[in-house]
């Protein structure tokens, strides 16, 4: 009785506990957040100061080159060139960093590996809206903060005499314009316009200060410019001094409008240079938003640890223990996974970007200057990523800043006539694949999130997925994105329909049934490139599949990943997927293989491909809903598993805690929504997939002023308490693998109970999830099989996925019908043709499918002395012979690279022939390292082993002609000859101006031409 007594008094406190929760003050959940994970590893987050999704990201610079360096910042450097007021969170691309401030002492210095410091980790620390360190080379302590518009340093100058303030706009990216004015010694203004990702950015600023300079000199290409106050051009820096100066403050208001817009941002969010106060109001602001989802007990606490590591019994009865050595001090599991979180969920507030002023102004993708009316305008919208966790959690979470970005996407189109893809201050970018602006309107409208023109954000989707770029025309005229006609295709055609289930979705919301039929037949594109017979999303070439094919390669097809993490990118549709595979068990046998198969990465080196478990790869993001599919098999449990694992492996709480780039908020928006339990697969689903609540209890305060709390009391009970063992919904049994968003919103409690062992009973009992499209259904796209070119007669085969279609074809050229021959058996192909494939079920056709097999002379063959690139292998050893041409875009195929050799091959014509000249075709694409042969040569012999040089071509084109295009090597011969040699030269090392000076640069070949 006692026991039950002391039960019943626990349930109660809990119980009153979670009564008042709302009715609590705000908790202090900043002390929890750790600025510096993600900036080691490839995590490229920045450790500065800034307000939740604030215009200013004011932090140190310490890396300007390489990837690593995309921030600016990288927790490995000890050197910090200074500290700037713009930076991007966790992107695979560099750019911002904009209007570097440097104290200094000494005599002023403008390069910047002159007046650049060391500094030590241990004198670093970060907080949300803070930052410090101490420049040792000047004994200068730094501190840092941020209002939304504007940044404020501290720098304290430690007795110093005289100490120096460097400003340099030339810091980081190319400089298109720039110019600084000294208005009086207490306030200097300024611009730069500079082109890197972003092509054209414009940063006006404002900067104030607390002492007055006592002088000043401003540089214009690092040469002092006596007695002007101010200086306009493409290197300018200047430097001001002061007596005395102790401690001063620099406060800087930023606009891409104007240095007037600048000003107004400053004096409005920064009246006074009290820095204690800017400090407590970013605090402050990063709590507001920190608690909106609160959370406690995520692991036993250590004394529990230490009584189950000693064996501590609550009846009394400890089993002996052997007398060790001093124990180590027990993790705090349940204090790492709330930093853990609150970093997570601080980086999901820290991006997008406030681009509008105070007034509302802003520069827009038109390059012209706006007025945002009503809602406020934001840039770095990293879509491609954020649109499966990070938008889903704020449309929980921040519904009006929601509301916000919705608007921002259709002044976009309103200014440009397409939507967001990837906006960067008043570029469009055109980063990453996809149109995914439109599932965030979609999930948004879906969820509630309703006050903006639907009807005009309707025709803009419409407008983004049928204009004739990225090879969407291709996708809309053969139901698949060639990968002949266009690189990534098989990532494009998938994310184009995905956002085209989208826009289904919305037509259905907004009454418009034919284009609901238009576009749910569109969304199930996916099965024009998903294999059947290997289960793999393989990209379409020729007709037929993408040869010579490797799940683990790559390459071109794909964006950033490969076939197996592409394979169950149909979150629209993922029964259809486990039907195309042969059913659910087949698509539980097919995720068991992604996530235990000891096979390597192949093909070309990709950065981002990272965070393996097998070949999942968690560190991009394709990967991300993978681990919940298994809620849609007879083996739900694996979910809990895998999320677990993936939660506990690919994230920590140490500098280099984010398995890959954080992008803008996706990895940590996973790390929050799975913590939660709860994960929305498929924007414009209403689903959340249920997985295994991280924390005892988690509230989320909702904007309605509702909470919703979901608990998991067996987290503090044992860290391997991994799988769920029942569930209640306001106290009453819950039996669904799913929670509904209105369950969420309306408020109330979820309850988990979890235990180490997985109940498969239980969980095969639960209503699964719905991902399925029964509308419209398509016949999928057949395929047609065999070698693209041919010296001897071939037999092609045609197929098709539905085992139920007919399939018929031609040979003539016409587009085949129910009334042309029914495929029954393979085609014999003896000359050039072309074939044409249609299959039909239930009086539905697929799209035609058309491929060309082409005779090629059998009179020459070829030997590689220097062997080719795997991984641009093209056709193969007979490529180079073969007659087919590629084009200016080398990714979609039919180039042969060469690296780090010349090309060097020979002809066999079989006996000696009169040769009027020969052609050697090749490409140049700079930028992607590969430049035309500095001289191609070609010997002669009649025996194979006695050459002759008979000719040799030098280019006509240099390498610093950046455009991708072609060149033919064409040389008159007129002599005899069996064996012809062709050496193409290197070009050697990347030149200076190169980004990748020094790296080897490439040969692509496409054909040898002998006449």
């Amino acid at each position: 009785m006692k026991l039950v007594f002391r039960g019943a008094l626990l349930l109660t406190g809990l119980f009153l506990a979670s009564a008042s929760f709302a009715q609590k003050k705000k908790l202090d959940l900043a002390k929890f957040v750790d600025p510096f994970i993600g900036t080691g590893g490839h995590g490229h987050t920045y450790p500065g100061a800034v307000l939740p999704f604030g215009m200013v990201q004011l932090s140190p610079d310490t890396r300007l080159e390489g990837w690593d360096g995309c921030s600016g910042y990288h927790y490995t450097d000890t050197v910090v060139y200074g500290f700037s007021h713009t930076h991007l969170s966790g992107t695979g691309i560099p750019d911002l960093c904009d209007v570097l401030f440097m104290p200094t002492t000494g005599e002023p210095q403008f390069k910047n590996t002159d007046y650049r410091s060391g500094f030590k980790k241990k004198n670093e620390n970060a907080s949300p809206g803070y930052y410090h360190t101490l420049l040792d080379k000047y004994n200068i302590e730094v501190e840092l903060t941020a209002t939304a518009h504007a940044g404020v340093h501290k720098y304290d100058y430690n007795g110093a005499k005289e100490g120096n303030i460097i400003i340099d706009l030339k810091h980081r990216d190319e400089v298109l314009d720039s110019w600084i004015e000294v208005v009086n010694d207490h306030e200097i203004r300024g611009f730069r316009r500079s082109k890197s990702w972003a092509t054209d950015q414009h940063v006006y600023f404002y900067a104030k200060f607390s002492k007055p300079f006592k002088s000043y000199s401003i540089a214009l290409n690092d040469e002092l410019q006596k007695g002007k106050s101010k200086v306009e051009g493409k290197n300018i820096k200047m430097f001001i001094r002061f007596d005395d100066p102790g401690s001063v403050i620099s406060k800087v208001g930023i606009s891409s409008v104007s240095t007037e817009g600048a000003l107004k941002n400053l004096d409005t969010e920064v009246s006074d240079f009290d820095f204690k106060k800017v400090v407590k109001a970013a605090k402050l602001a990063w709590n507001d938003e920190l608690n909106k989802i609160q959370v406690e007990g995520g692991a036993p606490s250590t004394a529990s640890q230490n009584e189950m590591a000693s064996g501590y019994s609550p009846y009394g009865y400890n089993r002996p223990t052997a007398r060790t050595k001093k124990q180590q001090p027990q993790v705090n599991y349940a204090k790492e996974k709330q930093v853990m979180f609150y970093t997570a969920l601080y980086h999901c507030f820290s991006a997008p970007s406030l681009y509008s002023d105070v007034d509302g102004q802003y520069r827009g993708l038109d390059n012209k200057t706006h007025k945002a009316e009503g809602f406020n305008y934001y840039t770095a919208f990293s879509l491609w990523d954020t649109y499966r966790a990070e938008n889903p959690l704020l449309n929980i979470i921040d519904r009006k800043r929601t509301l916000d970005f919705i608007k921002t996407f259709l002044a976009v189109y309103e200014q440009g006539g397409v939507l967001p893809i990837w906006p960067l201050a008043s570029t469009e970018t055109y980063c990453m694949v996809g149109n995914h602006s439109i599932p965030v309107i979609v999930d948004a409208y879906a969820k509630g999130i309703r006050d903006f023109n639907a009807e005009e954000a309707f025709t803009a989707m419409k407008a983004a997925v049928n204009r004739k770029q990225f090879g969407i025309d291709n996708y809309v005229q053969t139901g698949a994105v060639q990968s002949d006609v266009e690189h990534e295709s098989a990532a494009k055609t998938l994310d184009y329909a995905i956002d085209d289930w989208c826009i289904a979705q919305m037509a259905k919301m907004l009454n418009k049934p034919d284009d609901y039929k238009t576009y749910i037949k569109r969304a199930q594109y996916w099965k024009n490139i998903h294999n059947n017979q290997n289960g793999f999303m393989q990209a379409r070439e020729n007709g037929g599949w993408y040869a010579p094919f490797e799940p683990t390669e790559i390459n071109n097809n794909y964006t950033e990943g490969n076939a197996w993490q592409y394979s169950f990118l149909v979150p629209q549709d993922v029964e259809g997927l486990a039907k195309s595979l042969g059913g659910a068990d087949k698509l539980e046998g097919k995720l068991d293989e992604l996530f235990t198969t000891s096979s390597k990465l192949s093909g070309r080196q990709q950065d981002d491909v990272t965070g393996l478990i097998g070949q999942y790869a968690h560190g991009n993001e394709p990967s991300h809903h993978i681990a919940y599919l298994y809620n849609f098999t007879n083996a739900s449990y694996k979910t809990q598993y895998y999320v677990n694992r993936i939660l506990r492996e690919q994230y920590s709480a140490q500098p280099d805690g984010l398995s890959g780039n954080e992008d803008c908020g996706q990895m940590s928006a996973w790390y929050v929504m799975s913590s939660l339990g709860l994960y929305n697969v498929m924007p414009g689903q209403n689903q959340f997939q249920i997985t295994l609540p991280q924390f005892e209890k988690i509230v989320l305060n909702l904007e309605s002023g509702k909470t919703f709390t979901i608990s998991n009391p067996g987290a503090i009970v044992n860290r391997n308490n991994l799988y769920i063992q029942g569930m209640n919904l306001n106290k009453k049994s819950y039996s669904k693998l799913y929670l509904n968003y209105d369950d969420l919103t309306r408020g109330g409690d979820f309850e988990v109970f979890s235990g180490t062992l997985a109940n498969k009973l239980f969980m095969q009992d639960l209503e699964k999830p719905t991902s399925k499209i029964t509308d419209e259904l398509i016949v999928p796209n057949p395929y047609i099989t065999g070698s693209k070119t041919f010296k001897q007669p071939i037999t092609v085969e045609i197929g098709c996925a539905d085992a139920d279609a007919k399939l018929y074809y031609t040979t003539d050229g016409s587009n085949p019908t129910a009334q042309s021959t029914l495929y029954t058996k393979p085609v014999p192909v003896a000359v050039t043709t072309t074939i044409k494939a249609v299959a039909i079920k239930d009086d539905k056709s697929s799209f035609v499918d058309e491929a060309n097999f082409k005779k090629i002379r059998s009179d020459i063959s070829i030997s590689i002395i220097n062997k080719y690139l795997p991984n641009y292998a093209a056709q193969g050893d007979e490529t180079l012979i073969n007659g087919i041409h590629g084009t200016a875009n080398w990714r979609i195929g039919n180039w042969q690279g060469y690296q780090g050799k010349d090309v060097e091959v020979v002809l066999d014509m079989g006996k000696v022939k009169p040769v009027k000249q020969v052609s050697f075709s090749a490409l140049q694409d700079s930028p992607s390292w590969i430049i035309f042969p500095k001289t191609v040569e070609y010997w002669l012999s009649d025996d194979g082993r006695n050459y002759k040089l008979a000719a040799g071509v030098n280019t006509k084109i240099a390498p610093d002609s950046l455009e991708p295009q072609t060149q033919e090597y064409t040389a008159p011969i007129g002599k005899n000859s069996r064996y012809i040699k062709v050496i193409a030269k290197q070009f050697g090392p990347l030149p200076e101006w190169h980004e990748s000076n020094g790296s080897p640069s490439y040969i692509f070949a496409d054909k040898i031409t002998v006449e």
